[in-house]
């Protein structure tokens, strides 16, 4: 096979889709994690020669792509934070700064396949990776290893070099650190169903009253990459109030990002065109919004949708 790059393609091609969450886990950005995977790939088929099947090509890669990983949390080319860009509008001043400027959204598709079918939905939500984020890289990549792919203690120890004590000690510490980790309800139950197109209604009619009614007392608003955060019911409404006061409509294309419900949202204009102003994504808490996370318009490709559409 050394040499046949259509066979290593073959080989490989059954592993890239769970290859991609895995690295879009560890460094919570789809576009770092598309770059590492094609870094781990390239590294894959230079050591080709040195694998002689000790472990499985599934564990191999995995292996690669985690050390590949660890070496992009460990530099320092991370996504710096934007100062507020939304004309017209000035901000409220923020319950605090977020950390992760960085993350992007994951679409479902990328999640919904048989390869990625041991995926559960609290291993992918907004939360869990932004809280994957803020823990030292290594304690991340015995995390995922261990309790979302489920890879032995001693399988996860010859990957990291490390040693089997080292790895227990790193997941105690990890499962401390992410105790309080909300997941997401489940997906496409008829009360989600019901608490969405409450939200559609209420975000295209700009009806302040009618999204407060939604939103759980301790809901949060964010916005990456600009760092700006807001926590609870009346912050969130009084900022959602300053953005529809300054005359902005929008329309709402449905998706799925994270396992979560994520809208496109596209901004309208007086020419009878919306244009793509950014992606939100809710999470969901029993019947309310406990979160809205609001990002770029750059990542609506990633998710099929168009950079504008007719307004209805």
């Amino acid at each position: 096979m050394v040499g046949n790059s259509d066979a290593f393609r073959e080989l490989t091609e059954p592993y890239h889709r769970e290859l991609l969450v895995h690295c879009y886990r560890m460094l919570g950005s789809l576009q770092d994690a598309e770059d590492v995977l094609q870094e781990t790939l390239l590294a894959a088929w230079r050591g080709l020669p040195g694998f002689r099947e000790r472990a499985s090509l599934r564990t191999w890669l995995y292996r690669i792509a985690t050390n590949q990983c660890l070496n992009a949390r460990r530099s320092a080319g991370r996504r710096a934070a934007k100062e507020w860009d939304v004309p017209g509008v000035e901000p409220l001043e923020p319950t605090r700064l977020g950390e992760v400027v960085w993350l992007q959204p994951l679409p479902d598709a990328m999640i919904d396949s048989p390869e990625t079918r041991y995926e559960r939905t609290e291993t992918i939500s907004l939360a869990f990776i932004t809280a994957l984020q803020l823990l030292p890289p290594r304690q991340v990549a015995v995390l995922i290893l261990r309790d979302v792919l489920g890879f032995h203690a001693g399988e996860v120890a010859s990957m990291l070099d490390t040693t089997t004590g080292s790895v227990t000690s790193a997941l105690k510490r990890a499962r401390a650190n992410l105790r309080h980790h909300q997941p997401s309800p489940a997906r496409g139950s008829a009360a989600e169903d019901a608490l969405v197109a409450k939200f559609v209604r209420a975000w295209e009619s700009a009806d302040v009253d009618a999204l407060v009614d939604l939103l759980t007392d301790d809901v949060f608003a964010a916005m990456p990459p600009m760092p700006y955060e807001y926590e609870g019911r009346d912050l969130v409404a009084r900022f959602c109030a300053r953005i529809f006061r300054a005359g902005r409509r929008f329309d709402l294309v449905r998706t799925r990002a994270n396992g979560q419900p994520a809208f496109g949202a596209y901004l309208r204009s007086p020419n009878g065109i919306s244009h793509g102003v950014g992606l939100y994504v809710l999470t969901l808490r029993g019947s309310g919004i406990s979160g809205m996370t609001r990002f770029e318009h750059s990542v609506l490709p990633s998710f099929g949708l168009p950079g504008s559409i007719p307004a209805p």
